[in-house]
Order: structure tokens, then sequence, then C-alpha cells
């Protein structure tokens, strides 16, 4: 029997009438001949309040503990639904995490995926059920305690279940109905796309792109498992963006979509030694103390001129404007152990990035020289490149943010299909 995995998010089951519409979805498919793995997350809200219990019982909270309530959100409404769907008249049957089981490392609120055995809902689906409801989020450690795989996890257990047993396809259903050239809220003019390549959508996403968790994208890149990202609350035939393997898209665009993230910072070392080793002296504390390094640009540095003859340089980074304050400590903490040495530590909190992404880049040539053009245009200033094989992603003044999405999505003319 062919079997697919369909994952709801918080707002498609935000109440018992979206639990119901999601279980029509469900039902359809199985009339369709499908056997179906259904990944659910918690009600829309729900997962906070739980978060906020966590947080006022115990502000040094055990993460064990932390883990055993936070998941029980998903619980309550894979049980729903598995009671929705045996009344509409589908054999179904819900499974919490140490269920099935989905066994995962011991890393409470970040846990990964060990392996998924298959054994106990194939026996299930021998004996006549055809719907599993899994919650989704969860697992369970070698220790025999509940884990939790973070934010977005949800989307991460559907894409490994798909990968686990085969399935012919794996549909995340969500507010939105696919992915768009860009955030339809700041151009207009954004068109949805029918189909993306997995390393395309893995840029949008780790880019600032919502509609997808990085992790759930990488593991479907993994193993080619097909996504469909579609609105629970939408019905027509144009509803839906396939993620596939490029060799599925006959055709890409040079650039395929424009990405934004509001909350960065640009933090600048100035004067470091210029030597060997020096990069991991920075960039090793940073890392212990768990923030998150994206742009990197070393550049000479202005004591290197005139007079001075030590060989210094400046080096800029872009981080998480909340992983700022973490990010001065450690940069302290390293210069007072004497790790690294530096003049002063400047940081600038109002700054965004935009990048433009698309397999078409690779035989392409002028694409940085047309995204340039397009931001001079606007007299938008250029603080940080960075490129890849498939993007190119600039830090700019925060301010001129929605004028350079909406710029760069007409230059590339990513509104015609």
């Amino acid at each position: 029997m062919p079997l697919l995995v369909m994952k709801f998010g918080g707002t498609s089951v935000a109440d018992l009438a979206r639990i119901e519409n999601a279980a029509k979805k469900v039902q359809a498919e199985v009339e369709r001949g499908y056997d179906v793995i259904v990944i659910v997350s918690a009600m829309s809200g729900k997962t906070n309040e739980l978060v906020g219990w966590v947080e006022q019982t115990s502000k040094l909270y055990d993460a064990r503990e932390y883990d055993a309530v936070v998941a029980s959100g998903e619980n309550v409404t894979a049980g729903l639904m598995a009671l929705r769907l045996q009344e509409m008249g589908v054999p179904a049957r819900s499974w919490q995490g140490w269920q099935v089981p989905i066994n995962t490392t011991s890393a409470h609120g970040s846990a990964r995926f060990i392996d998924i055995p298959r054994d106990n809902i194939d026996a299930k689906f021998a004996e006549g059920f055809k719907v599993a409801v899994v919650a989704g989020f969860q697992g369970l450690s070698a220790e025999g305690r509940i884990t939790t795989l973070g934010r977005g996890g949800s989307d991460t257990t559907a894409v490994a279940f798909a990968a686990a047993f085969g399935a012919e396809r794996c549909d995340i259903y969500t507010d939105v109905d696919g992915v768009y050239t860009t955030d339809p809220r700041v151009s207009p003019k954004a068109r949805k796309l029918d189909k993306i390549a997995f390393e395309e959508m893995l840029e949008l996403a780790s880019l600032g792109a919502k509609v997808l968790q990085t992790r759930s994208v990488e593991l479907a890149m993994r193993y080619k498992v097909r996504l469909r990202v579609l609105s629970s609350f939408d019905d027509s035939e144009n509803n839906g963006t396939l993620v596939c393997d490029e060799e599925e898209i006959m055709e890409s665009k040079v650039v395929s979509g424009v990405a934004f993230s509001r909350d960065e910072a640009k933090m600048t070392l100035v004067s470091v030694e210029d030597r060997p080793g020096v990069a991991s002296a920075i960039f090793g504390p940073l890392a212990e103390a768990g923030v998150n390094v994206d742009m990197i640009v070393q550049n000479i540095s202005e004591k290197n001129y005139g007079t001075h003859t030590g060989a210094v340089t400046d080096m800029t980074f872009s981080v998480p404007v909340n992983q700022v304050a973490r990010a001065q400590k450690a940069m302290k903490d390293a210069l007072d152990a004497g790790i690294v040495k530096y003049d002063e530590l400047l940081t600038d909190t109002d700054v965004a990035k935009v990048s433009v992404v698309g397999i078409g880049m690779r035989s392409q040539v002028g694409v940085a020289a047309k995204m340039f053009a397009a931001l001079a245009a606007e007299n938008v200033n250029i603080k940080v490149i960075a490129t890849s094989e498939i993007k190119i992603s600039v830090l700019i003044d925060r301010k001129y943010m929605e004028l350079a999405v909406q710029a760069l999505h007409d230059a590339f003319e990513l509104e015609k299909a």
C-alpha cells in the first residue's frame, strides 16, 4: 500500500474545528488508497503557554522536566486527531514519541534523531489501521526520557518519518499556500513557486524565510524526500509548492527568491593581531558561548598605514541581534585571558541581511553586478557582502530593508513565471 506523511502545524490544529478540517484532508488521502502517517504540532499558542509555565515555576529548570512538560502539547493534539478520524469512520491510532519509539540523542531541548524503527506502526497498518497519528517535536533518549527537538521540530519529525517509511511524499500543511519569491507582506508582487530545489529552499530557510524549518530541509535533501508545502485552508488546484531534487525542475530562473532577516547585528574587532590562528582565537570562544556567527569579512586595518608598523587587521562578522550580549562577553573574556588582542569592539545592532538565491547562478554571470546596481539605484549602502555558489547576501541599514527587497525582486523580474 502506498504511504503518505502529512504534517499539520499549530495554526492548522488550533481548535476542534480546525482539527476536523485537517482530519477531512487525511480521510481524502485514505480514500485515494494511501496509508497515512500524520504528524501533528501542538495547538497554536500552546507550546508558548507551556514554556511560560515552566519558566514561572523554575528559573533554572531541569531540561528533562522542561521536555516532559513542553512535549505534552503535541500529545493532546495527536489524541484528538485520532478520535476525530475514528468518529469519521477512519481506523486511526495515536502515537507518542516513546511509543513508536522515536530514538534521539539526549540533548534535551535540541535532540537529534538516531533512528525510527518501523515495526510497531507497520504492525498496526497490517492489522487494518489506515492512519497513525504521531506527536511531532518529541522523541526518546537512551536513558528512557522524553526529549524535544527544538522549535519547528514537527517539520523535521515529518521528514524523518517520510525517509524511514519510504513515503511517496511528505505534505507540510501550514497557514500559507506555498513558497513565495519573497514575503508577500513586503513585496506585493511576490509570486508563489510551483517547484523549488532542495538547495534553494535550504538557503531561503537559513536566510530568514520561515515557511520550513532548516533542519527539515536538510533531512529532505539528504534522503531525497519530496516535500509539498501547502495551506490547510485552501482547496484550490494551485495550492502548494513542491520542494524536490534539482533534476525535477525543467528550467530554473537565475534567481528564485529574495530572503531577508531583520534581526541582525554587525560586530567589528578593531586592530586584531594579524597572525596565523587569530581567526580560531576569535571564533572558537564565540562558538563555545553558543553564538551563531554568519557573515565574516577580514579587512586591512587603518593602523597598517602611516607610521604604524604593527601587523594588525579588522575582523567583521554578523550575529543574531539577540546574541550580541553573549558575543560581547565572549570577546571580553578572550581579551582578558590573552587569547586574542584587539583595540575595541564596535557593534551595530541596526542592520538587516538581504539575500538573493537561485541555482541558476551556477551557470550565469553578472548576478552580483545586477544586484549591486539595483541597490545602488536606490541609494542603499552595502556594509558586508558574502557569497556562495547559489546565493549572495549583503548587510545593509535596517531602515532600507523593505526597499532593498522590493528593488531586487523587480530587478530580477521574480513576478514573472
